[in-house]
């Protein structure tokens, strides 16, 4: 006989699996699925990935129990500096407003919290092996995939072992080219940016003291983002350029040392010292993408299978995150209304709904933002750049306006 589970989550990335130990601790019987194995132990050789963690973030990593179980310390964004250009870098010693940009400083965060947080990604990931483990409730099975078939009262699970098992409901968190998506018959909307980004760790002779870089330039975006100090290089930064694929692949195959005088450039004038490359680098082809529908009969998506933004925002994954908080909200409310019952339909459609509705049209209003914000910043146009300064101003010398603008971005 097969074993019937209330959830079952398909990719145990970030995404799936923070939702599959919240779901676990509310004593949920939970079925996760991943590809590729888990692995309790970051690599001894950091590769310059990372992640870009919204403050806001924190509180549910630590409720799922795998904020405690990083290997090594995330490293906290506590000032943003905002460039228009490549323009001189306002001082971090305080705040200041020039025709080019402006800093966000500590005193703008609520309680003077971080921004956010730089994770590497294998610390991550580490941190997400060695939590799913530890609950009785989740049942994590890696390597594995399975095939599903969507019936009306329940989804039967074949695992490509031969097991057989059926859950009330699964979730897609497979990434953006979901097969289950796919299976479901949603579709999705693409805008493709025909540009490309470069991500890459830098070492360099200065300490970062926390603060980000945003350097807008009409080819795109190029940001700094502090990282945390590693056995060999006390002071580290990851960079994330966009640019034509045709530039991106010239800085890709440059010599090492000549790749880390153009980062140098383009750093507006930080004074980080020399800079050194301390990693790979990697190349990602850049476009936004949003599903048509976020659910199906006992289906449900989340993270990167039900959108995915340009980078110049940052909120990717923590819009993934947005994501988990409101499904296992309202997987719980629905569990804590219904005991007593016999049993507890984890996939009606009133609960699915209710989903769509309360995630799916703020995911469409960030995805058309940050849009809007690539094209607004990667433009010669004169009107637009005077557009762009007006913004920055307000932002400046409009307190409401400037703390709404960071809470959000902090995801609070």
């Amino acid at each position: 006989m097969s074993k019937h589970y209330d959830l079952c989550i398909n990719g145990g990335g970030p995404i799936g699996s923070t939702l599959a130990c919240l779901v676990a601790r509310q004593g949920r019987r939970v079925l996760l699925l991943e590809r590729n194995p888990f692995v309790t132990e970051p690599l001894s050789s950091l590769d310059g990935r990372a992640y870009a963690l919204a403050e806001g973030v924190i509180p549910l990593l630590e409720q799922a129990g795998i904020w405690a179980q990083l290997p090594r310390p995330a490293e906290a964004i506590r000032a943003i500096h905002v460039l228009d250009g490549q323009g001189p870098l306002p001082r971090a010693s305080r705040r200041q407003i020039a025709s080019d940009g402006l800093t966000f400083q500590p005193e703008d965060a609520p309680a003077q919290r971080p921004f956010g947080w730089m994770v590497e990604a294998y610390d991550l990931l580490a941190a997400i092996a060695r939590t799913v483990s530890s609950h009785p409730e989740l049942d994590v099975r890696a390597p594995e995939t399975g095939s599903f078939d969507f019936r009306e009262d329940r989804v039967d699970i074949t695992l490509s072992s031969g097991e057989k098992a059926s859950a009330s409901l699964v979730v897609a968190a497979d990434g953006r080219r979901s097969a289950l998506r796919q299976q479901a018959g949603i579709g999705v909307q693409v805008t493709p940016f025909h540009k490309h980004a470069l991500v890459a760790a830098m070492a360099h002779e200065k300490p970062h003291h926390g603060s980000a870089l945003e350097n807008f330039l009409p080819q795109g975006p190029f940001a700094r983002l502090p990282l945390p100090a590693s056995d060999r290089h006390p002071h580290r930064s990851a960079i994330v350029w966009t640019d034509t694929p045709q530039r991106i692949k010239h800085f890709h195959d440059m010599p090492a040392e000549a790749f880390a005088r153009l980062v140098e450039e383009r750093l507006g004038g930080e004074a980080l010292g020399k800079v050194t490359l301390a990693g790979q680098r990697w190349l990602y082809p850049l476009a936004s993408q949003y599903a048509l529908r976020y659910t199906a009969p006992r289906l449900a998506l989340i993270g990167d299978a039900a959108h995915g933004l340009h980078p110049v925002a940052g909120q990717g994954m923590n819009l993934g995150f947005r994501d988990v908080r409101t499904l296992a909200a309202l997987l719980e409310e629905a569990w804590n209304e219904g005991s007593g019952t016999a049993r507890v339909d984890l996939g009606a459609p009133a609960l699915l709904a209710r989903y769509q509705h309360s995630t799916r049209p703020g995911n469409f209003a960030m995805l058309l933002a940050c849009n809007g914000m690539e094209h607004l910043f990667s433009t010669h146009n004169p009107f637009l750049r005077g557009a762009r300064q007006l913004g920055l101003k307000a932002l400046e010398r409009l307190p409401g306006l400037r703390r709404s603008f960071v809470q959000q971005a902090m995801g609070l």
